[in-house]
């Protein structure tokens, strides 16, 4: 079985977000970035799956300048055995799910993170399986392979579904598709030096959005501080102000 691992090459979360240009970009000056939470996840879970025996290659890919490179090389020195790199400018959800066809055919298992922390789009995995002609499976919560078939763990409200999927198949996945990201190993980034990434470019593709411009959430009101003797007061606050009564 074969996997491929969709990256995404996001600010850490802990990045203090400035826009430049009338607020119309955002400002990449001093940002450190990682692989997508999600996505990290995804790749540990594949990671787990060939070290249990039944996966013959993983395979990660993104769609970014040079600049996404350090995270595909942290991707393969996790455990993934080579990477792809589009150069472009991910626009929109769109542009990447097309610029990503152009590697994605061939594998048996697509894994996609949920979301991007930076956008929290949710789009492309969709729209991928669908540009390939594949089926897609959304709030994968498991994965497992058991006697050369995939096993796929799904929340739904009020349970969750076992399902037995044939190949190929993109699964986009959530919360407890793993427990902790993977961290990679001294010989793990070692190794990450000499294992293959190529670099592709775009194909033509015209985005289906455009950011106009964007702007920071309101700052948050000050705490106000209640006497204990006037419960009134309070209730009065959590009701009018708070909304939470």
């Amino acid at each position: 079985m074969k996997i491929l691992v969709l990256i995404s090459n996001v600010p850490d979360t802990t990045t203090k977000i400035r826009f430049t240009g009338d607020n119309t970009a955002f400002d990449t000056t001093g940002v450190q970035w990682i692989i997508n939470p999600w996505d990290e996840l995804a790749l540990t879970r594949a990671v787990e799956l060939k070290e249990a025996g039944g996966v013959e290659k993983i395979a990660v890919a993104n769609v970014g300048t040079s600049i996404t490179e350090p995270t595909l090389r942290k991707a393969l020195a996790v455990g993934a055995d080579e990477a792809y790199r589009i150069d472009a400018e991910p626009k929109d959800a769109y542009f990447v799910a097309k610029q990503l066809t152009q590697v994605a055919e061939g594998y048996d298992l697509i894994m996609a993170g949920i979301e991007a922390s930076d956008y929290n789009g949710s789009g492309v995995g969709g729209m991928l399986a669908e540009l390939l002609g594949i089926n897609s499976v959304s709030a994968v919560s498991g994965i497992d392979i058991e006697n050369g078939e995939l096993r796929i763990h799904r929340d739904i409200d009020g349970g969750s579904q076992l399902l037995s999927i044939p190949t190929p198949v993109l699964a986009v996945v959530q919360k407890g598709i793993a427990i902790d990201p993977k961290i990679p190993a001294m010989r793990g980034i070692m190794m990450a030096r000499k294992k293959p990434l190529n670099v592709l470019p775009a194909i033509d593709a015209e985005p289906r959005t455009e950011f106009l411009s964007y702007e920071l959430p309101a700052p948050k009101a000050a705490c106000k501080m209640v006497d204990e003797e006037n419960a009134k007061e309070l209730i009065r606050l959590l009701h009018e102000e708070a909304k939470v009564l």
